[in-house]
This record gives C-alpha cells, sequence and structure tokens, in this order.
C-alpha cells in the first residue's frame, strides 16, 4: 500500500513539473498552454510524452533556425541576380488556368512533364505507390531518360507508407529523390504540405490535390473535389525559389541559384496582360505566420463577400475575429466544408467552429457530394487565394504552406462559381438545426474544441 500511495505521489509530482515545463519552457498562446496542461493532466506522464512528440514550438528548434538562415542567403543570392519577384512580391504579368478536381489537374501536369525540355521540380505533401503514384513516377523518369533533369520532393511523414519500390524507376533512370525529414519517434510534427511543381522555368502549379487515387476520386471518400492552379508568368520565380530552399533543406544534393532555372523577364508576358499574384509561404522557418496574415488582410479588407472553402476549419483567434466582425458588418460571408470527414476530432471542432459563427451571421455548408479538399478564398469578386493551407492551426503554425494570392476578377469568378455550384451539392447550415443538435454531438464538439489548438 505505500507503496502504491508512492509511486502516485510520484506521479503527481512528475505531472506538476511537465506542467510547468510546459508553461514557462516554450512561449506560446494562452489557449494552446491550457489545452495542453488538461491534457497533460487527464493522461498523467503519458500526456508529456505526446507534448514532447506533436507539442514542441517548431520555430525555437535549432533546424529551422538554421534552415531559415540558409533560405535568406539564397534569397539574396536570388535578389543580387536580378532574377524577378521575390516571395511576398507581386507580379502582374501572369496567366492562371484553374482546376477544380485532382482529375483534371493530373492530366494537365502530366502534359506539361512530357513537354519538358530542360528541368522538371516536383513536390507533394503525399505520393501514394497506387497505380496513379507509379504511372507519375514513370513519366518522370522516362523524361530524365531523355536528359531533363528531374526532381521529386517528397514529405517524410506524407510518404511514411509508399513503398520504396515506387521511387526506383526514377532513380535507375538518372533522376534525384528528396523526402523531408523522414518521421523519427520524437519528431512527426512540421510536415511539408506544399503541393508544387515548375517545369522548364515557365509554367508552375499549386494547390491542395496530391499524387494517388483518392485525388482523383478514386478512393475511399468518393469523388474528390480539390482546386489547384497553373501558372505561368513572373510568378512561376517565387515559386521555383521555394522548391530550391526546400530541396536543400531535405537533401545533400544542394541546388544552386542558377539564372538559367528562372524565366527572365523577356520571356514573360507584358505587364498589363496578366493577373496580379502573391505567393506566400509559411512554416516553422518563417519568423510570423504569413499565410494567416495574408487570410486576415483579405477578409478584413473586404466591402461585400467572403467565400471560403476549406476541408478543416480550426481558425486560432485572429482569423475567427476577423471573419466574425465582417460578418456582424453585413458583409456576406459563406464557409463550406465537408459533410464527410476524413478526420472526425477536426471535423467536430469544426463544426463547433461555424456554428458559433452562424450566430454572427455567417453561411455554412456541408459539402456532400464525397469529400471536399479544396482550400481557396473569394473576396468582393476581386481577389482570391488557392494554395495549400487549411484553415486550421496546424497549417499555419507548424506545416509548412505556401499560398498564392490573386488579383483577378475573372479568375475570383470562376471560383466563385465553383463554390455556388458546390453549394448544389451540399447541406445548408441552419442556426435552428445547429441550435438542436443532439446532446451526444454537443459533447463530442465540446472535447474537440477544449484540444483545438493541438489539433
Amino acid at each position: 500500500m505505500h507503496l502504491v500511495a508512492l509511486l502516485l505521489i510520484l506521479v503527481f509530482v512528475l505531472n506538476t513539473g511537465f506542467m510547468f515545463i510546459v508553461i514557462f519552457a516554450q512561449r506560446r498562446n494562452t489557449a494552446a498552454t491550457w489545452a495542453w496542461m488538461v491534457a497533460i493532466a487527464l493522461l498523467p506522464l503519458a500526456g508529456f510524452v505526446i507534448y514532447m512528440i506533436i507539442g514542441q514550438d517548431s520555430r525555437k528548434q535549432k533546424v529551422f533556425l538554421q534552415k531559415s538562415d540558409n533560405d535568406d542567403e539564397l534569397h539574396t543570392i536570388y535578389r543580387e541576380l536580378g532574377l524577378g519577384a521575390d516571395e511576398d512580391d507581386t507580379t502582374e504579368d501572369n496567366s492562371i488556368t484553374l482546376y477544380h478536381s485532382g482529375k483534371d489537374k493530373y492530366e494537365a501536369i502530366l502534359a506539361d512533364i512530357a513537354n519538358a525540355k530542360k528541368y522538371i521540380f516536383v513536390q507533394y505533401y503525399i505520393l501514394r505507390g497506387d497505380d496513379v503514384g507509379r504511372h507519375m513516377v514513370r513519366k518522370l523518369a522516362l523524361k530524365a531518360m531523355e536528359g531533363v533533369e528531374v526532381r521529386l520532393l517528397l514529405d517524410g511523414m506524407g510518404c511514411a507508407f509508399t513503398p520504396r519500390d515506387t521511387y526506383q524507376p526514377l532513380l535507375e533512370a538518372g533522376g534525384k529523390l528528396g523526402l523531408f525529414m523522414p518521421p523519427v519517434p520524437v519528431r512527426i510534427n512540421f510536415r511539408n504540405h506544399r503541393k508544387l511543381a515548375v517545369i522548364d522555368n515557365t509554367v508552375a502549379y499549386i494547390g491542395g490535390s496530391n499524387i494517388g487515387k483518392e485525388y482523383l476520386g478514386m478512393g475511399e471518400l468518393g469523388n474528390w473535389r480539390d482546386t489547384h492552379m497553373r501558372i505561368t508568368g513572373g510568378a512561376v520565380n517565387p515559386i521555383l525559389l521555394r522548391f530550391i530552399m526546400d530541396w536543400n533543406f531535405a537533401s545533400e544534393d544542394k541546388m544552386q541559384v542558377l539564372p538559367e532555372y528562372f524565366a527572365s523577364r523577356d520571356l514573360r508576358t507584358p505587364t498589363h496582360e496578366g493577373s496580379r499574384a502573391t505567393i506566400i509561404s509559411s512554416g516553422p522557418d518563417t519568423r510570423y505566420p504569413n499565410v494567416l496574415h495574408a487570410f486576415c488582410q483579405m477578409i478584413m479588407g473586404a466591402k461585400k463577400s467572403i467565400y471560403i472553402q476549406t476541408p478543416y476549419f480550426v481558425p486560432d483567434d485572429a482569423l475567427f475575429t476577423c471573419i466574425r466582425i465582417a460578418a456582424l458588418s453585413g458583409i456576406d460571408v459563406r464557409i463550406m466544408y465537408p459533410a464527410n470527414p476524413d478526420h472526425p476530432f477536426v471535423y467536430w471542432a469544426s463544426s463547433s467552429f461555424i456554428g458559433e459563427l452562424m450566430c454572427a451571421g455567417v453561411k455554412g455548408y456541408a459539402y456532400t457530394k464525397g469529400f471536399l479538399h479544396s482550400k481557396t478564398v473569394m473576396v468582393d469578386s476581386k481577389i482570391c487565394a488557392v494554395g495549400t493551407a487549411n484553415m486550421d492551426v496546424r497549417s499555419f503554425k507548424i506545416n509548412f504552406e505556401t499560398h498564392a494570392f490573386i488579383e483577378d476578377e475573372t479568375v475570383t469568378k470562376e471560383l466563385e462559381a465553383a463554390f455556388f455550384k458546390d453549394v448544389k451539392d451540399s447541406r445548408v447550415l441552419t442556426l435552428d438545426g445547429y441550435n438542436q443538435r443532439p446532446r451526444r454531438i454537443k459533447v463530442r464538439e465540446s472535447i474537440s474544441r477544449l484540444f483545438s489548438p493541438l489539433l
């Protein structure tokens, strides 16, 4: 009996010590601190182990501070060579094609790969070892055999279960593979969630679609609704620079910022004919959550309408407040998320946030025709954003993300038309229905909302 009491006291002391570590060792927002305190209290010892695996502040880790320094050096070389717009700079000479399904985007990028003459740099969070993923690798291998420089950069966790032999044809053909932070027991966070491609310094892709059967609508979730973008023009260069930065972090085979990789100004569309585009990235290697800040700026500048599509809606306080203020100001705010979730815990948290915003006048929709993976924001039929970041804390503060922010009425209106087409395939959420939801759902939402800062 004394031994049991002693063990209980030891656990209590250790757990209390762990709580102090969470409070004082790293500066984080109050909500996240309290959420971790509750987790550690409810799960003695195990809670702290979970914290060590997924809860540490990424921006204070030495490896990311070093990546930031290395990225700054590449930025400096890029600017000194006068290669064009930097990230966060606006280019005005872009031509943009939108894809509203993974199948259309997949066919388009394969066509551009087939026509490549110089290089193909492809970066994805997930590339499955299924028929779709292997087909992509074979196409890349064929170009490598032709002498085209081919580099494939994949996230270590996103592709943790992709068989290694999936990449063998590319490697045998002379192509190169980089794995971004392969997972280890104490490091499963900080994922590179970007989906980018640059081909022959003229074409870039950015958006939400990965490579695999489910992204073509052939998975368990059925129809896969996504948004991806093909860009030509000045915005290609900052996307390419971002690829080089990430490649150099993941691979020992370092790339150089060479003029021949980048599009020169005389190869680009005249300024007055193109779309205005700004490429913004954020992650553990940036000082601020730049994508989040850009979303807040878009929303706070709205005059008439804000339409949002996201698979996960777990906003931080700043974004939540911006959206609520916009709705209370009489702006038409609409948010769409999937009715058929792939992560139920995140789904219940999303439902809680959207339910609260409906009280302020936000219109909510649950997409029912398969799975909604699109990550888009449209404001006033003039400005839009398409990229890799979800509307959640993980995308804003933990993962590596990139978004394209476009000022173009034609592009924005096309996205809005797609949004309202999706409304027809959605369940309209009502405030009465939300207030009358069963108690079991309220409990699920409350628990999920409590731990939302950790999602």
